[in-house]
């Protein structure tokens, strides 16, 4: 019995050790295993590739291209505008009727032009009538001096003949030598009231043309003022001024309108240019004179960048595009259409579809299609020169792969991804 107790004692000892060595192995390999765990990578996820946008990269030539939705505006606004102070009298026509230039598109009033027109009117008959009585006038002075020539040309010759006589009597000794000077003094008195009678008639003549002229002159100032107010009043009938669409009235009956106010806008829907709004980070190329095509939906027209608004808005700027091409049926002003900008053709290079995202000059992360198309790896792009479906492929892929170009944000922690 006394050699029971120490052997008692070992084998509890031996015991402890055990559990103590179990302990310890068992905390090493859960320690392990929660490392392990902690370094394993995420298992790949699995992708539907049914609902996937898969691309392949080529080589060859492709056309950098811009692209903006815009309408179609006119290439000029007729505005029309009161040509005075006045009052909107009726609205003959509204936006969206034709017109011919001749045709009203509305009346104005103005009683106090009208009367001044009728004043005008009159002043202007009262001149005329002025001009007519001065030529009567002038006519019969002149046919007075004339006459006045006539018998001083008649008395001058008889002066003349009794000189003569009395000359011829005095060289017989039949009469005195006195009374034949008188005769030859009177005589010669005739003529000079002649010349001077003649004279008066050619200054007459002028005087008589400066008078005509200052009274036309008078004539044709109050014609001038009956014209103005007669086309003031014309104006208060406002026409259309070119064939083509009313796009707006600007005004309604009873409106009293100030001169300039703008009453009216016409086009013509024959003459049309497209406005397309580019995003501005597309705009570093785009410049006058490039081609361009635009679809109305219901044809294509070939067209050219005549103008680039200098200043973005909301992120877009502005591309005016004159159509070269005939508009096809339908096209009308502010019709949506989607605008096509070619900047310059690529004869060789290396590209794909555009992916959703990734813009040109960046360096993007896309998933690789394996080859068995079983799984997809994600591989870092360096995008080029982009257009508006394809873009140039710098590095990270060659011809020949390919990848899914759809929206993958969802996917960004994963380097792997199995396909379906």
């Amino acid at each position: 019995m006394p050699m029971d107790v120490p052997r008692g004692k070992e084998v509890a000892r031996k015991r402890l050790i055990k559990r103590i060595v179990y302990i310890t192995v068992a905390v090493l390999a859960i320690g392990g295993a929660t490392i392990a765990l902690a370094r394993l990578k995420p298992a790949a996820p699995s992708v539907d590739m049914s609902g996937q946008w898969p691309g392949t990269v080529k080589r060859g030539p492709i056309e950098i291209q811009v692209r903006g939705l815009g309408r179609l505006t006119p290439q000029e606004i007729h505005f029309i505008a009161a040509a005075q102070d006045s009052r909107v009298s009726s609205i003959v026509h509204r936006a969206g009727v034709t017109l011919k230039a001749n045709e009203a598109i509305l009346t104005l009033a103005d009683p106090d032009l009208e009367t001044e027109a009728e004043r005008a009117e009159w002043s202007y008959k009262q001149e005329q009538a002025n001009l007519a009585n001065l030529k009567v006038q002038l006519e019969s002075d002149k046919l007075d001096q004339r006459a006045t020539l006539a018998q001083l040309e008649s008395e001058a010759t008889q002066a003349k003949l009794n000189a003569d006589r009395d000359m011829e009597l005095t060289r017989l000794n039949l009469q005195s030598d006195l009374t034949s000077r008188l005769s030859v003094n009177q005589a010669n008195q005739l003529r000079n009231r002649v010349e001077l009678q003649k004279q008066r008639l050619a200054i007459g003549d002028d005087s008589i043309k400066a008078k005509i002229e200052a009274q036309r002159v008078v004539v044709e100032s109050a014609r001038a003022a009956y014209e103005l107010k007669r086309k003031q009043v014309d104006q208060l009938t406002v026409r259309a001024g070119i064939d083509g669409v009313l796009q707006e009235v600007d005004v309604e009956v009873g409106q009293r309108v100030a001169i300039g106010t703008i009453l009216a806008k016409m086009a013509d829907p024959k003459k049309l240019k497209a406005v397309l709004q580019i995003a501005e980070t597309q705009m570093k190329d785009v410049r006058p004179g490039l081609d361009a095509t635009i679809d109305t939906r219901n044809g294509i027209i070939p067209g050219r960048v005549i103008r680039i608004d200098p200043a973005a808005t909301n992120g877009t700027v502005g591309v005016d595009v004159s159509l070269l091409g005939p508009l096809p049926p339908g096209a009308r002003p502010e019709l949506s259409v989607d605008g096509v900008v070619q900047i310059e053709r690529l004869s060789d290079v290396v590209y794909m579809d555009r992916p959703v995202s990734g813009e040109p000059g960046t360096t993007i992360g896309l998933f690789k299609i394996d080859s068995d198309g079983k799984g997809a790896s994600r591989v870092n792009v360096k995008l080029g020169r982009a257009s508006v479906n394809t873009i140039e492929v710098l590095d990270g892929l060659k011809v020949g792969d390919r990848v899914i170009l759809s929206d993958m944000s969802q996917y960004d922690s994963y380097q792997r991804l199995r396909l379906n």
